[in-house]
């Protein structure tokens, strides 16, 4: 039997079964214990499409009538979109929570293409990380005063990529500076996808988990062709090599520590595993790399078992498989006939796809099983 509040405590106080305060009590009990509406999926898609599509036509807006403007019209169009997404995030919120952060994301975006735009109006002396840096602090900005998971996600993402330009803007010597930074942003990233545990799982940590889950793979992948893009390039100074290397490990590594805690010795393991993956690249040594790779995979399906993650079997399942591709499109299949090569090639794909794809189900299972099969 179903049974209405309001109507019931009202005949319930009618009735003097109840006194004014016992139903005062019951309502506030109720609400207390009533689920909080969440946004479907459907508006949540429909609010992320519309920001984007509203960001790219102001864009497309200023880009297409910026020859036509004076300075003076440029800068304040320019503070006036970041204000007005705001001012439009502001005003929502309390209405429609999604379409608020939303719009607070949408300005913080914009506020990047503002500083950019701004340095071209005013002639400043170009030094790009500079106005990543004013991105990186008005992101960081928004996370302290509206704790929006987006804010803290593009802050993530501009502060390394501050860092980064800093990095290779300081050194003269351009492939060198990118090999340590390509193995900083590949430990970062993993860092970055370990946020995520199975007692401490909120959105700014699924944010980061998603960060370093999209990031990881094309990490690792920039890290093991380091030495075939900048084969020719000088090494780094001694002092330069040992400092840029400790900020490439101890920022990640803090990071880690911050969301991990004790649990971040994990991330010190990896953090080895990718200063070997980075030797081993540079010292092109081909078939070590495979192998290396291979059992880092290896290791990040164990550590999805250990933790009970999904997303990082799922990883490490798909490396461990693209490291064999790539193993046997650059190593066996030269050495094959076509035919041999297509035949052999067709039966992996085959026999291997069907029976990776069951022992991944099983591993996932297992994870959400809390460890039981």
């Amino acid at each position: 039997m179903k049974i209405e509040l309001e109507p019931s405590l009202r005949s319930w106080t009618e009735a003097q079964l109840l006194d004014a305060e016992q139903a005062e009590k019951i309502r506030a009990f109720e609400a207390g214990q009533a689920p909080q509406r969440r946004a479907r999926w459907p508006i949540v898609v429909a609010v992320v499409f519309g920001g984007v599509m509203l960001a790219a036509g102001v864009l497309l807006f200023v880009s297409a009538h910026w020859e036509e403007l004076s300075p003076f019209e440029r800068m304040a169009m320019l503070v006036a979109a970041v204000a007005g997404f705001h001012t439009a995030g502001a005003f929502s919120s309390e209405r429609f929570r999604a379409l608020g952060i939303t719009m607070h994301a949408v300005g913080t975006i914009s506020l990047g293409g503002a500083i950019a735009l701004a340095g071209q109006i005013f002639n400043m002396q170009e030094h790009w990380p500079n106005a990543i840096l004013l991105w990186t602090l008005g992101a960081i900005a928004g996370w302290l005063l509206l704790r929006d998971w987006p804010q803290l996600a593009l802050a993530a993402i501009l502060a390394p990529f501050y860092l980064t330009g800093e990095w290779i803007e300081a050194v003269s010597n351009g492939g060198a500076a990118t090999r340590v930074a390509s193995a900083g942003i590949l430990l970062l990233a993993i860092c970055y996808l370990s946020a995520r545990t199975v007692n401490r799982d909120d959105p700014v940590r699924t944010a980061l988990g998603w960060i370093g889950g999209l990031a990881l793979l094309p990490a690792v992948l920039a890290v093991a062709l380091s030495s075939f893009a900048f084969r020719r390039s000088q090494p780094l100074g001694w002092g330069l090599e040992v400092a840029g290397w400790a900020g490439a490990v101890l920022i990640p590594l803090a990071v880690a520590y911050a969301m991990r805690r004790t649990a971040a010795w994990m991330n010190a393991v990896a953090a080895i595993w990718v200063i070997v993956l980075s030797w081993l690249a540079n010292q092109s040594l081909e078939t070590a790399v495979y192998a290396w790779c291979a059992i880092g995979a290896a290791a990040m399906i164990g550590w999805g078992i250990y933790e009970f993650r999904t997303e990082r079997i799922n990883l490490g399942m798909a490396g461990f498989a693209l490291t064999l591709a790539f193993f046997f499109f650059s190593s066996v299949m030269d050495k094959l006939g076509r035919s041999a090569s297509l035949i052999s090639l067709g039966t992996v794909f085959l026999a291997g796809g069907w029976y990776w794809e069951k022992l991944r189900r099983r591993l996932v299972a297992r994870a959400r099983s809390g460890g039981e099969l």
